[in-house]
């Protein structure tokens, strides 16, 4: 029986694993069939400390898996197909080759999944002008027009913090009434810099090795029109990947995200602990997930330690 289990080496996992390697607890990592989860699809990161030009996602990940594997964590790119979870463990894992393994303490961070527009050129564009994060990728588009999709809050805010960058925001809305709050919609409408295209559908993101622009069709006049930009960033929610864990027996709040105690780790059933995306219904960033699983290893570690006495 393994003593520890890490599901995902996003951000959150490979962190976990480092704290939990370094314990001495040689963590057995599952990465999945999208090892890194979204850091690997993004270009530069600039706002992860320790890197002051920057580091590529890809780079970030691999680099924080040689450091768990160095000191001890073994990673595997298979998934876990299903689970069964009970109280104090031993936890039964099902995994993608057709094993079955138990473990003692289970870590989930298995992040959260952008909702996407599912139009052309959204997927082949992604990290090369399509995001799903302002805070991250804001600051490479100075003194260029942007679009943003989505009418909620998320998209309000996106747009506002992009204004601080781009010559121009587009937020775009395929209804002609916005979902966001009164007080945000005031200040995202009374901003000079944001421009909004109300019932207007996107159907296309174009642009070869990057976006040039967004394509959509205003829907009460039936027109098309191609709107010239350097990026598009999609504010319309994410979708954590935690239903197999909820279907299991974790607590998660209405939106699915995992439902974690006291500002911990520890989920509903002891033993299990959960970090990073799917547990982070706020801020998703890299660096907090970080620190998500960072204290995910800690608290697996003492309860490993309390269950051996």
């Amino acid at each position: 029986m393994e003593k520890l289990v890490i599901i995902g080496n996003g951000p959150a996992g490979l962190t976990a694993a480092v704290y939990a390697a370094r314990a001495g607890l040689k963590p057995l990592v599952f990465a999945g069939s999208n090892p890194g989860g979204l850091l690997t699809q993004t270009g530069d990161v600039e706002n992860f400390p320790g890197f002051p030009d920057g580091i590529g996602g890809f780079d970030l990940i691999m680099d924080t898996q040689k450091q768990a594997e160095k000191f001890g964590a073994y990673v595997e790119y298979e998934e876990i197909t299903a689970v069964k979870l009970q109280s104090g463990g031993p936890h039964t894992l099902t995994v993608s080759d057709g094993r079955i393994i138990e473990c003692a303490a289970l870590i989930i961070a298995s992040g959260a999944t952008p909702r996407k527009l599912e139009v052309p050129g959204e997927d082949r564009l992604y990290g090369n002008g399509v995001s799903a994060c302002a805070t991250c990728d804001g600051a490479f588009y100075k003194n260029l027009p942007v679009a943003v999709a989505g009418g909620g809050d998320s998209a309000m805010e996106e747009a506002l913090f992009l204004t601080r960058f781009a010559s121009e925001v587009h937020l775009i809305h395929r209804r002609d009434s916005l979902r966001a709050s009164l007080i945000m919609q005031e200040r995202a409408k009374k901003h000079p810099k944001i421009k909004f295209h109300m019932n207007c559908l996107i159907t296309e993101v174009v642009g070869d090795s990057k976006v040039s622009g967004v394509r959509f069709v205003e829907r009460e006049l039936n027109k098309e029109t191609l709107l010239p930009c350097s990026a598009l960033f999609t504010a319309l929610g994410h979708t954590p990947c935690s239903k197999m864990f909820h279907d299991a027996g974790v607590e998660t709040d209405v939106s699915g995200f995992i439902t974690v105690k006291n500002n911990t780790s520890l989920t509903n059933i002891p033993g299990v602990f959960a970090a990073g995306d799917c547990a982070d219904p706020r801020y998703r960033q890299a660096i907090i997930a970080a620190g998500m699983g960072a204290k995910a290893a800690m608290d697996a570690e003492k309860f490993l330690a309390d269950n051996d006495k």
